[in-house]
């Protein structure tokens, strides 16, 4: 398998430069906050929790709720591709098994059926850009042999970002009670991922296409566009903010949630987070506010 979990956590980094010894805080590349921090003067009333970082000066400009544990829904899938990134092979061919049957009302599938073979890059499209929740699986199972043991991973790397107020229990968000992070933790997450130019490609990609194999060769077409609207053009954003991309999820249980990389006039990369919206349009009306306050 590609993991090999460490044995140790430790709170620094320690780096050499010649004969010097230098330690760096763990916390040096990252925001921090309390749970409630508002240095602007805005109300996301409609969502139980939100929050926006300053990637470039490494700040939390708001924050609401930041720590509570929720449902995350595909917000999950930013965790599942950047374990996929930082272990997999683009290139690698993945075979689904029987388990990427997902029979839950509403969810967003891809189509893959049992012996199909598609690429890891051709599944992390499916997975970030359209929501599959059929991807996520086969991906868990490349990397990991099964849903359980990759969950496992989820969590072992997740402590390993900071991120100590969640618990996985699989690679796409569908839910459970034992599955819940927080606007904070995905925060660190996302930030984690954004290392990976096919992260950020992906997620600022509005329509691809391409063409996979079933169990006997035969051809089957991927023809997807992003959920997210921003990307789409049905939500405008504030006048000098450039969205670059991230991620949508929705559940009856996490409600309305979306994660984005943004960049701005004053030259700065922001990473903001919503989650707990009642519905499609608060979770825009809301992340629009929170970017509409960027200076």
């Amino acid at each position: 398998m590609p993991f090999d979990a460490d044995s140790g956590e430790t709170n620094f980094n320690i780096n050499t430069v010649g004969s010097s010894l230098s330690v760096k805080p763990f916390a040096s590349d990252i925001c921090v906050c309390d749970s409630n921090f508002e240095e602007l003067t805005l109300a996301i009333d409609d969502s139980e929790a939100g929050g926006l970082f300053d990637a470039t000066s490494r700040e939390t400009v708001y924050a609401k709720n930041v720590h509570k544990q929720m449902h995350p829904a595909s917000l999950t899938k930013v965790m599942t591709a950047y374990l996929a990134l930082k272990y997999g092979h683009l290139e690698d061919t993945l075979t689904a098994s029987s388990n990427v049957l997902i029979t839950e009302s509403g969810a967003q599938l891809l189509g893959i059926k049992e012996g199909d073979r598609l690429t890891l890059e051709q599944a992390l499209n499916a997975l970030l850009l359209y929501s599959a929740n059929d991807a996520g699986v086969l991906i868990a199972e490349y990397l990991s042999g099964s849903v359980e043991k990759f969950a496992a991973v989820m969590n072992e790397e997740a402590l390993k970002l900071g991120a100590t107020n969640t618990h996985f229990t699989n690679p796409h968000g569908l839910t459970d009670e034992e599955h819940y992070t927080t606007a904070y933790d995905l925060y660190l997450m996302f930030n984690a991922a954004m290392q990976f130019d096919e992260f950020r490609n992906i997620i600022n990609t509005v329509e691809y296409k391409s063409e996979y194999k079933d169990r006997d060769g035969n051809p089957k077409k991927i023809e997807i566009t992003t959920t997210n609207a921003y990307l789409k053009g049905d939500i405008t954003a504030p006048d000098g903010i450039n969205v670059i991309g991230g991620k949508t999820g929705t559940t009856k249980a996490a409600k309305s949630c979306l994660i984005l990389l943004s960049n701005a006039d004053n030259e700065h990369t922001y990473v903001s987070v919503i989650l707990g919206s009642t519905d499609h349009d608060s979770v825009y009306r809301d992340m629009t506010t929170l970017l509409t306050d960027i200076h």
